[in-house]
């Protein structure tokens, strides 16, 4: 991962190009967040070439879909890292009968339950009501909750990157998520 986060309004710059389809926008938009998207692809794929192949496939869906980026509902990282973390999940569902390991299983049983979630968020993203409930959650199950689902942390690692226990840190999450939906759900 790279340990300078890329600027916004020059991200921004280069989905707008990339919407004109302008094919140096994408070079440089890769040369300057490829390797933080290819860490998180890795984070969740557990595997350097799944996690090369899926990086491709990332890019043509942001070249594809630039002009659905909008910098009023997410920061053009969070944008960018949700759909890699929805590609790498989906390339779990679609190999997960090739040689998956146990840890895999459970990630894309966890991706499966989770999709409910997702699937809201992205219902909702046309409207800033989700950007308030996450805002009223507290500091804690806000961050596992975006390090989670926006950067493909797993437990186990969001347990040792912020030095908690791991019971802990999941009932950050689930509780989050619970607050999340009660939210979320007037709108629904």
């Amino acid at each position: 991962m790279t340990s300078e986060t890329p600027d916004p309004t020059d991200l921004q710059a280069l989905l707008r190009h990339c919407q004109q389809q302008q094919p140096k926008a994408l070079k440089t938009l890769y040369k300057v967040t490829s390797s933080h998207l290819f860490a998180v692809l890795l984070r969740i794929l557990r595997n350097e070439s799944h996690a090369e192949d899926c990086l491709q496939q990332v890019y043509l869906k942001i070249w594809n879909n630039a002009g659905q980026y909008n910098p009023e509902i997410a920061r053009p990282m969070t944008w960018m890292n949700t759909i890699a973390r929805n590609q790498a999940l989906d390339w779990l569902r679609r190999h997960k009968n090739d040689q998956l390991n146990v840890s895999d299983e459970a990630l894309v049983q966890q991706a499966d339950h989770s999709s409910q979630t997702d699937n809201l968020a992205q219902q909702r993203q046309d409207s800033d009501h989700v950007h308030r409930c996450l805002q009223e959650l507290k500091d804690a199950q806000r961050q596992c909750i975006e390090l989670a689902y926006f950067e493909g942390y797993s437990h186990q690692e969001l347990s040792e990157r912020l030095d908690q226990p791991l019971g802990t840190v999941k009932t950050w999450i689930r509780r989050g998520l619970e607050r999340l939906k009660t939210c979320l759900n007037p709108i629904m």
